[in-house]
């Protein structure tokens, strides 16, 4: 009998230097390397993601409260999926499989129509494209309405930077404002980081900094790009991970509440178009009107 992965067919995909593995189930990036040096915490193939490990989160990322919204006046409920919190989290689009539309050396493309869900009854068709260069890895979410309501949106995805160990890494993050939270991790406010232990702008070491913090008013390169930057304290190796257009949130984690063989082994850097909360509060949640679609950019290399 033929073991199957929890995680379904692998796919692997090369071009200088960079190796990069892309699991079926979540259409997931379960590993990425340059020369052999991973970039991301990656899994093994026997095992499903931890933390979230390198998933994407569609049609939303993050939490809501409760796991209930309003939307066109009316009230919905979705699963409880993080039932220890009573809220609903990342989606719905990890949990399934994704189909292989086309595939090359160095890039994948997978497809997934997501049906109507409980508490979400619209379709979309949501494609991610990966693809390595010269630069590293980069990576195209779309997501199409083809059903025949409005549908709210909400782009995210979950890779860890790695460095192999957290606490004497560098963080650099681009970043003026985080999100205070409550014990369910539902946001309360939003405040600025400056003279906080949230003040990444200037480069410094992360230390026992202990991060499950969504962070906007991002400041952006002249290319329209923002990057987040993980160096190693001798200056000899980092990874950034940059995010484009309609990306307008980072969360960031340092994965302090995960089993103990898996606490800060990496740094999430989670680029988000829309903050925690968004169904619920209704901020920067896009609105896809039947036959529309959107797009966004991610991507990570070595720096």
């Amino acid at each position: 009998m033929t073991n199957i992965a929890p995680t379904g067919t692998q796919y692997t995909i090369a071009a200088g230097g960079f190796q990069a593995v892309i699991t079926e189930v979540g259409a997931g990036l379960r590993s990425l390397t340059l020369d052999g040096r991973p970039l991301v915490v990656d899994f093994p193939e026997d095992l499903s993601p931890i933390g979230g490990a390198g998933l994407p989160l569609l049609p939303w990322p993050n939490r809501i409260e409760d796991g209930r919204y309003t939307f066109d006046g009316t009230e919905r409920q979705l699963a409880l999926s993080e039932p220890q919190t009573g809220n609903a989290i990342h989606g719905f689009s990890r949990s399934f499989p994704w189909r292989v539309l086309s595939r090359d050396d160095a890039s994948i493309l997978l497809g997934l129509r997501l049906f109507p869900q409980l508490g979400y009854p619209h379709i979309l068709d949501l494609h991610l494209r990966y693809a390595l260069g010269a630069s590293g890895l980069e990576v195209e979410v779309s997501a199409e309405n083809v059903g025949t309501t409005d549908a709210p949106y909400g782009f995210g995805a979950h890779p860890y930077l790695t460095l192999g160990t957290l606490d004497d890494a560098i963080l650099e993050l681009p970043a003026a404002q985080w999100l205070a939270v409550d014990d369910r991790k539902i946001p309360t406010d939003r405040r600025d980081v400056k003279e906080t232990e949230y003040d990444f702008r200037t480069a410094r070491p992360i230390g026992r900094t202990v991060l499950d913090t969504a962070f906007t008013d991002l400041e952006r390169g002249a290319d329209g790009l923002v990057r987040v930057r993980l160096s190693a304290a001798d200056g000899t190796r980092g990874v950034q991970l940059w995010a484009g257009e309609g990306i307008e949130w980072l969360q960031l984690y340092t994965g302090d509440t995960l089993p103990e063989e898996h606490r800060r082994r990496g740094l999430a850097v989670e680029p988000m178009s829309c903050p925690p909360n968004a169904f619920r509060s209704g901020e920067d949640v896009i609105r896809l009107a039947p036959g529309e679609r959107a797009v966004h950019h991610w991507g990570i290399g070595p720096i």
